[in-house]
């Protein structure tokens, strides 16, 4: 074999070693990338869950607060009553 034909498979063994090397890089950055943008989406779906975790327990405070003030109402309604019916006998 003449050199130049040595030096010809070399360098084309070299230039498919090197598409070879790239192709295994990118496909492990993808890999890598798919891998923080599925952690990215699970964060996300965390985060909706706690927010709506959140939601409920406001919501369940503004309900006690409701019925609280629905009890001091009703109390209030009947002091009201209370003083009514002494004023009355009063008279």
């Amino acid at each position: 074999m003449s050199t130049v034909a040595v030096i010809a498979i070399v360098i084309g063994a070299l230039i498919v070693l090197a598409i070879v090397v790239s192709a295994v890089r990118r496909a492990r950055s993808r890999r890598e990338f798919a891998e923080v943008q599925g952690e990215a989406q699970h964060q996300d779906a965390r985060h909706h869950r706690e927010r709506a975790e959140d939601s409920r327990t406001e919501a369940a405070i503004a309900e006690e607060r409701a019925e609280r003030a629905k009890v001091e109402a009703e109390l209030n309604e009947e002091r009201a009553d209370q003083r009514e019916q002494e004023l009355g006998r009063n008279n």
